[in-house]
């Protein structure tokens, strides 16, 4: 292989290196600090069969010291007693709502229709769209209000902590921590127009009403898997201010419990990232075997005793791509140590990369007893009637 060839095709882990080092000073982080104005936030959940979480996220939702919000919660057609727990979790307090889901139209997909659902009930100046796994601290509301307010932003989205505890949590999860640390400089997210430059999270979404209202709401992404992404790019489209912020601890969640739901869970949206390209994605997975697994492969291949300027440039991008990997974990939290492994993490998300394809092939993949359909059909729904009334 020739030697310049092969140090070229590894400078991207340069630029990645460089951006997260960029990020590690730029990328806000919410703390928090006094607030301007106290406006009614509207905190709005889609919830489907979450029993085991959703009597916990109630309780923390009610300890927030911000003093003016509402909770309204989507039942979305759970099979369980998700909507029991949460209303006895309440305690009969009446910041808390639970409405009963209605019937997913086409064309729809299940998230983005209970969404709209939920902002037609809402009754706040802000919006905000969490889920019903994520957990705030009593401050987070706080925080997260008035970052919105000093930023000015249309759309503030933030990346929770993302709690990991199996091996297959460990390996997978903080890879988003990666791409959204080192692959894209959070600066750029914030003043470049181009929707190349969006990004968000859809855990924790908060929209001012008239931005909402302005782009559409759900219903422009309402067949969209990754509805954050599709959101994020709307707010460019139309030159509004987009910012992001790190959860620090006072927003996390625990998305995964095992390997088969972070397969599946990832598999489920990896496809619709790479703009449902089987061959986009395909080169992502080779890109990614180049740039992580092939250094540690030539390194010990050719073995760096021998002393050979080549080798030991070829072991410093493989250690470079796990120090890399080792930063976006502090900065967000995650186990730093974790990074050694950042080839096998590579190899699992290969395999999640296969099952996307094969659900591609086999009629799509399945998420909470549903199967979510990728195109959606040409039926048009109207949306729903106006706001619930104070």
């Amino acid at each position: 292989m020739d030697e310049l060839f092969l140090l070229i095709s590894f400078t991207p882990l340069l630029f990645f290196a460089l951006t997260a080092i960029l990020n590690a000073f730029t990328f806000p982080r919410l703390r928090p600090r006094s607030l301007v104005t106290r406006p009614l936030v509207s905190v709005l959940i889609p919830m489907r069969n979450e029993a085991a979480v959703i009597a916990e996220t109630v309780r923390t939702w009610l300890t927030q010291d911000y003093p003016n919000f509402e909770i309204l919660i989507l039942d979305d057609g759970s099979t369980d007693d998700s909507a029991k727990i949460a209303r006895e979790a309440a305690g009969g307090d009446s910041r808390l709502t639970i409405i009963r889901g209605s019937r997913l139209p086409s064309g729809w997909l299940g998230k983005p229709w209970a969404c709209q659902q939920l902002a037609a009930q809402a009754c706040g100046e802000n919006l905000l769209f969490t889920d019903a796994d994520v957990r705030w601290e009593p401050t987070a509301l706080s925080a997260l209000a008035a970052e919105s307010q000093q930023t000015g932003a249309d759309l503030l989205t933030v990346w929770p902590t993302q709690l990991s505890v199996t091996w297959g949590e460990r390996l997978i999860v903080p890879l988003m921590a990666l791409t959204i640390q080192a692959y894209l400089p959070i600066l750029a997210v914030h003043h470049l127009p181009p929707a190349i430059f969006a990004h968000a999270m859809g855990q924790c979404l908060l929209f001012k009403r008239s931005a909402y209202d302005q782009i559409g709401g759900h219903q422009v992404i309402k067949a969209e898997i990754v509805d954050d992404m599709a959101f994020a790019r709307a707010i460019k489209r139309h030159q509004l201010r987009l910012r992001a912020a790190d959860g620090n601890g006072l927003i996390k969640t625990r998305m995964y419990q095992n390997w088969n739901q972070v397969r599946d869970g990832f598999a489920k949206n990896i496809l619709a990232g790479h703009g449902n390209s089987v061959a986009l994605l395909f080169l992502s997975t080779i890109f990614h075997w180049w740039m992580f697994v092939l250094p540690w492969i030539l390194v010990i291949e050719d073995s760096i005793f021998e002393y050979s300027s080549i080798e030991f440039t070829i072991f410093g991008f493989a250690l470079l791509g796990e120090m890399t990997r080792a930063l976006t974990a502090a900065i967000t939290r995650q186990r730093v140590a974790d990074a050694v492994l950042m080839p096998v993490s590579v190899m699992l998300m290969t395999v999640i990369a296969a099952q996307a394809i094969l659900w591609r092939f086999g009629g799509g993949p399945q998420w909470k007893g549903r199967k979510i359909v990728t195109k959606a059909p040409a039926t048009q729904t109207k949306r729903p009637p106006g706001r619930r009334q104070s």
